[in-house]
């Protein structure tokens, strides 16, 4: 599944296409890609066309286009999360079809002309919607590339992700102590801290020194410092390398595979040297994933505080 970088990558490709952009037209292929919208492929076709996009924004492993009010109504946004496989690309107008395509935006951009944005999904576990922006809580920006204090209603549940100026240093450490939990499985709870998942908690784990099973509560204050740290370090570096492709699923908007996958430490390399110690990387079972860490530098948890 995209997690932050890849879903930054594929916001900061439409920013500058979409924004200020007139919706032209709408082709719902597949209502698959509506189960977050409230309404059928045909009311999400009415309301979106003739509206104008203000920017490209995320929080965590949301996208959302928030659009110019129509004739006074609330303050909305397309919000687009990409599942498994989802991908959002530009395309110029009239282009042929994309395999796995589901939904079409032809747009006209005041400065780039006519095009098109290309909602496409092999799995069909990704979807778009309209939804309502709401106030955030704290009065700060609801997202990278939206300095308004607002969001969508659908994503108002996540967490700010460690990029992101307002995240709360404190408030991640109050979360890690109160959890009896592996301190892998709070990294993935988007409630907690959002855009984190399977591959980026591996890897920051791994930067860290810490088992992923360890009980997130029995972390100092010190080693949960460390582990955020390690967390923004992953992240800003995955972004700058494009994000992780291990196969086509995942594309920025031109189509393009991020190449992260080159610098990876621990995901997805059962059996291979570990890069610190020269020990073998090893995998288990967790949830409905797997867990990849160094038995020798990442140490088994203790069984009882």
């Amino acid at each position: 599944m995209p997690e932050l970088p890849e879903v930054e990558v594929v916001r900061a490709g439409l920013e500058p296409a979409v924004t200020g952009a007139l919706v032209l037209g709408v082709s719902v292929l597949d209502e698959r890609a509506l189960t977050r919208h409230s309404g059928d492929g045909a009311d999400f076709e009415t309301r979106l066309t003739g509206r104008v996009v203000r920017a490209a924004a995320r929080r965590g492993k949301f996208l959302w286009l928030p659009l110019e009010p129509a004739d006074g109504g609330a303050d909305e946004a397309v919000v687009g999360h990409l599942g498994m496989s989802g991908q959002m690309l530009l395309r110029t107008p009239g282009a042929p079809a994309e395999r796995h395509e589901r939904i079409r935006i032809d747009l006209a951009h005041p400065g780039h002309g006519e095009l098109s944005v290309v909602f496409a999904d092999q799995r069909t576990f990704g979807s778009l919607a309209i939804d309502e922006l709401i106030d955030t809580p704290d009065g700060a920006p609801g997202g990278f590339g939206w300095e308004a204090a607002s969001v969508p209603s659908q994503v108002a549940h996540i967490a700010r992700d460690p990029l992101d100026p307002a995240f709360s240093d404190a408030g991640f450490r109050r979360a890690l102590a109160r959890k009896d939990s592996a301190v892998k499985r709070v990294l993935l709870d988007q409630t907690v801290v959002s855009g984190v998942g399977n591959i980026y908690a591996d890897e920051s784990l791994w930067a860290a020194r810490i088992h992923p099973e360890t009980p997130a509560r029995d972390l100092s204050t010190r080693a949960a410092n460390r582990l955020l740290g390690e967390v923004r370090h992953v992240l800003v570096k995955a972004l700058a390398e494009g994000g992780t492709s291990f196969d086509a699923q995942y594309v920025n908007v031109n189509g393009q595979a991020g190449y992260f996958v080159h610098s990876l430490n621990a995901y997805g390399r059962t059996g291979e040297p570990c890069p610190r110690c020269g020990r073998p990387i090893v995998r288990v079972s967790f949830t409905n994933r797997s867990s990849h860490f160094c038995a020798h530098c990442q140490r088994t948890p203790r069984l009882a505080r």
